[in-house]
């Protein structure tokens, strides 16, 4: 098999690919539109002023029913966080009751929490969540921001790949926020405990609209619609996922940096090796 066949194969699997990526994008609904993030790209930074909006939405809201287990307080205080400072985050960790134990007695018991601890569950157990939620299980929103995607069909996701847009999940998690509708299309049955998103996977979703303008008071000026409000708390919980975005960042670049020079020393340092050797 000569090298024109194999490419010829080759350009008709990635468009297949593609077909297939994009006829899956639209079962599952309309494509998530993309965002402008200050932490994309190969220099993005988190907005700690988003960041601390956004902490401050999902304290309001988010946590009545989800959990950010994976958190620990003292990471708010970490380069390229929030920003809070260490008196900050003592009396933010204290707000919260932590199990601990067992005491002298083997028993266990509650005491406030302390930096070093990580954000407490919401329910005692699966059980307990499902029942205060219908049977429907509220996620852990720690890596949320990761774990959640969209496919990107062909030439999309290469383009993708040369411009490095990795921030699929939190264009997903804003449009999921923005997304609902009052009531679902013409032949379409929601039960009482259900509601329309379209960009929700089947777009029957088990989760209320969490947002509503005016719901949560900044005291910085911006917008409180519900567009403001997913774009800070989306902000955050990709912070969540990845609090050290920055640092990788800045690591990479010196990386790449190094590398050049490596490189061109390693290039006139052969030159010259073999120009002695003539």
């Amino acid at each position: 098999m000569n090298k024109n066949t194999l490419l010829a194969l080759g350009i008709v699997a990635a468009i297949s690919f593609g077909s297939a990526g994009s006829a899956l994008a639209a079962e599952a609904g309309p494509q998530p539109p993309r965002q402008k993030w200050t932490f994309s790209g190969p220099f993005g930074h988190y907005d700690k002023q988003q960041l601390q909006r956004g902490f401050k939405v999902y304290r309001e809201v988010c946590q009545a029913c989800h959990s950010l287990k994976l958190v620990a307080f003292r990471t708010l205080g970490q380069p390229g966080a929030l920003g809070f400072s260490e008196g900050q985050i003592k009396a933010l960790a204290a707000e919260y009751q932590i199990n601990d134990g067992p005491n002298d007695s083997g028993e266990m018991f509650q005491r406030a929490g302390r930096p070093s601890d990580y954000f407490p569950p919401i329910f005692a157990n699966e059980q307990a969540a499902r029942a205060t939620h219908n049977g429907a299980l509220p996620v852990d929103l720690s890596v949320i921001a990761k774990a959640r995607t969209y496919e990107v069909g062909f030439p999309g996701f290469l383009i993708d790949i040369v411009r490095q847009y990795q921030e699929n999940g939190v264009d997903y998690l804003h449009a999921l926020l923005t997304g609902y509708e009052e009531k679902a299309p013409a032949g379409e049955t929601l039960t009482p405990n259900q509601f329309w998103n379209k960009y929700f996977p089947g777009h029957k979703i088990s989760m209320r609209p969490p947002l509503e303008d005016k719901r949560v008071e900044y005291t910085d000026g911006s917008p409180q619609t519900v567009d403001q409000y997913a774009r800070d708390v989306t902000a955050f919980l990709m912070w969540a996922a990845e609090p050290h975005l920055e640092a990788r960042k800045r690591i990479g670049f010196q990386v790449m940096i190094f590398l050049i020079v490596f490189a061109g020393l390693a290039y006139f340092t052969k030159k010259k090796i073999w120009a002695s050797a003539h």
